[in-house]
């Protein structure tokens, strides 16, 4: 049997590695990629490890047909988080190392990677320096004397003290006297802004986050009270050091305003990463990050895999965000691999929000988080009063009440912003014939079809597919009443009854374009705009000092959802949005639409604040079992027929029965809140146990039993761990 067998993650559906044989040439090193031959074609892989055994025949073992790097593109740390997140997520581990490279390197390119590395001398070399090395050890203390002098020395300056400098570096190394790493290249901006002084809570905060070693912190801080100032002196300190910084934000959307900032007042390269690059773009980026140029990286969800070479601290900017679940594929929740790859790397990381996600704070309630508070904002600036507004007093005139048109005028005419929120796109939910009761269905999925009065089409909004709009009922031939009020349908009422005031709507329907977010948010900053409609798009984490009040339309979609999580993202959803209000030096206030307003919940958020309220959820959580207080995942499965897809979860379940006394709880099958959707019926079984180790062992068994069953192959089904919506 031959030394070495190359195990080579290929981007598959099958759970597996691959075995391959090296050429004859070269031994590949677990990081780099191969080409390889796959079926009866060629693929890219990337080899994860050496073994010298197989459970194939060594004469049907095949040979790689070429070695695609000179050097692995994914380090060691690397490639231990993506095979920790392919076992802990139960997901086929080609398809994980697929996510973690840019589409050009998924594809076999040989982009052009320079890498300049530098060496460090060690404590244990410094007291070897100290004692002084033997006589016949010269060229060992000539390095070590001029790394004692510098601390740290780039290869070229080692070079020119001495021609042997390559092989006795190493020999350093091994004693444990000095370390290579890669070098940071000096890209600093000729002029940057000085930052704003600091307030006394901001000071504490930033001496709060160790500069080394794994120290998961949640920076809980009212909104506008200056986290992202908190961000920038922390990674300062990096850079300062010599280290990357990895900072994560939940949407597209707020990363090129972040990149301006940062590029603004940051001494170092910093580079962005996210989705709505091209793939040129991505690749440049991705290589600033691995050769080490790049000091600091910006980017949403996937950039939690991009390289590392020098870390030194990360940031998960809105926490609490559900952009950072993957929702389909590789369902991997980038917050929770952020602090396992801080904790791999011993770094610290921080988790930043005003509004934490009930597991981050309870984990800091319970000390396993170092719990860091911005409770005011800077200078006079205060935090908004929020009113309601009860709607079974006041009716509603186009989804706006008289209250609240009174307010967005005066506030108008005070010459300051409005922004109104209403996280519903589209003209109206649904055209109903008010004759026989009819609605327009999508044919496709168990929902109605949106009304896009600009586009004169129905729209689903969960499946895309789209039809003419008409104006008649096909049963009785009365005319359609549009019911419900969409973003769409908002704008209309606003210009309206505002016509002297320009207005910019913000949702998914106006940012398709490349660039037409940014530019939407230049006009805003620059007062061109003043009335700002948007959905969820509009609230995230942006920056509008000239806002002085917030609408909030509808209040009350989550206060009766069936998901145990409804209640928390609706209070962060309102305090968030109302967060925009009174950020500068005028103060803001909120007014909340509501036909509730003695419900609990809200009285429990607008009077005690977030923590009172959290407080109160987390005891509900803990009475009834849920998360944090046990661990969950979801195996979602669909399938064209309803009669084999119910089938296929019965057998499911009877795969796992016989762990049921020992921890584990299986709820259902049961048929998705939206059962048909895309033409496919959809089902859902849920398991669930108080202890994480023996969740994770139950399911990888259990994954193995599914997939062996006959079923398995006639059902698309994917199991979510920690799933963030169960229904």
């Amino acid at each position: 049997m031959p030394k070495t067998i190359l195990k080579v993650a290929v981007s598959t559906p099958l759970n597996q590695l691959f075995d391959y044989l090296p050429t004859a040439e070269a031994e590949p090193t677990p990081g780099q990629r191969v080409r390889i031959p796959f079926g009866h074609r060629e693929q890219t892989g990337v080899i994860v490890a050496h073994t010298d055994q197989t459970d194939v025949p060594i004469s049907k073992l095949r040979t790689v047909l070429a070695v695609l790097d000179t050097e692995p593109l994914l380090d060691k740390p690397l490639l231990k988080l993506l095979q920790w997140a392919a076992s802990y997520y139960q997901h086929p581990p080609g398809e994980v190392f697929a996510t973690a490279l840019p589409t050009a390197l998924r594809q076999g390119a040989q982009p052009v990677i320079p890498k300049s590395y530098q060496w460090r001398i060690t404590p244990t070399g410094q007291e070897a320096h100290t004692r002084k090395l033997a006589k016949n050890a010269k060229v060992q203390s000539l390095l070590l004397d001029a790394l004692s002098k510098a601390t740290v020395l780039p290869e070229e300056a080692l070079r020119e003290l001495h021609s042997s400098w390559s092989k006795v570096m190493p020999a350093l190394a091994d004693k444990g006297w000095a370390q290579r790493e890669v070098a940071a290249v000096a890209d600093l901006a000729p002029e940057y802004e000085q930052g704003p002084i600091l307030t006394d809570k901001q000071v504490t905060a930033i001496a709060g986050v160790p500069a080394e070693g794994f120290h998961p912190c949640l920076l809980q801080g009212v909104t506008g009270s200056g986290k992202t100032e908190v961000y920038l002196q922390l990674i300062e300190q990096q850079i300062t050091a010599g280290r990357q910084s990895l900072v994560l934000v939940p949407e597209i959307g707020l990363t090129p305003q972040l990149l301006d900032r940062f590029k603004c007042r940051v001494r170092g390269k910093v580079v962005a990463m996210h989705s709505g690059l091209t793939d040129n773009q991505r690749l440049q980026a991705w290589v600033a990050a691995y050769n080490g140029s790049a000091d600091v990286i910006i980017g949403t969800r996937s950039a939690i895999f991009t390289p590392l070479p020098r870390p030194g601290l990360i940031v998960i900017d809105e926490e609490h965000d559900g952009s950072y679940k993957q929702q389909d594929g590789f369902r991997y929740s980038a917050r929770d691999l952020a602090v396992y790859r801080a904790q791999q790397l011993t770094i610290p990381i921080v988790l930043g929000s005003a509004t934490p996600a009930f597991e981050t704070l309870n984990n800091a309630i319970e000390g396993r988080y170092k719990h860091l508070h911005l409770p005011e904002r800077p200078g006079s600036a205060k935090q908004p009063d929020i009113h309601m507004i009860d709607l079974r007093q006041h009716p509603l005139h186009e989804g706006l009440s008289q209250p609240l048109i009174a307010t967005i005028e005066k506030h108008l005419q005070a010459n300051g912003q409005v922004l109104i929120y209403l996280n519903r796109r589209g003209f109206a939910p649904t055209l109903l014939c008010p004759t026989c009761g009819i609605t327009q269905e999508c044919n496709r999925c168990d929902a109605r079809m949106v009304l896009h009065q600009q586009r004169h089409r129905l729209i689903c909004h969960h499946c895309g597919a789209e039809r003419s709009r008409i104006e008649s009922c096909p049963e009785c031939q009365t005319k359609l009443v549009p019911v419900g009020h969409g973003t769409e349908r908002l704008e209309a009422a606003l210009e309206a009854l505002f016509p002297d005031y320009p207005l910019v709507r913000i949702d998914r329907d106006t940012t398709r374009r490349r660039g037409s977010m940014e530019t939407m948010l230049k006009a805003i900053r620059a007062g061109e705009s003043r009335i700002l409609l948007g959905t969820q798009m509009l609230t995230k984490g942006h920056d509008f000092p000239n806002v002085t009040l917030v609408g909030i339309i509808d209040s009350d979609q989550g206060l009766f959802g069936t998901d145990f999580r409804s209640g928390e993202r609706l209070a962060q959803s309102i305090l968030q949005v109302s967060g925009r209000a009174g950020r500068g030096e005028r103060p803001g206030e909120v007014w909340i639409q509501t036909w509730y307003p003695d419900h609990p919940l809200l009285k429990i958020l607008l009077k005690q604040g977030y923590d009172a309220f959290a407080a109160e959820g987390l005891a509900e959580r803990l009475a009834s079992g849920w998360p944090p207080f046990s661990h969950i995942a979801l195996l979602r499965a669909e399938s064209i027929k309803r009669g084999p897809l119910f089938h296929f979860l019965d057998q499911a379940r009877s795969c796992g029965t016989h762990w049921q006394d020992n921890g584990i709880r299986m709820l259902g099958p049961a048929s998705s809140p939206m059962e048909k959707r895309s033409g496919r019926f959809r089902g859902q079984l849920l398991v669930q146990s108080s202890n994480r180790g023996q969740l994770k062992q139950f399911l990888r068994s259990w994954r193995a039993a599914i997939s062996q069953l006959p079923e398995a192959r006639k059902t698309r089904w994917s199991l979510d761990i920690d799933p963030v919506e169960l229904f």
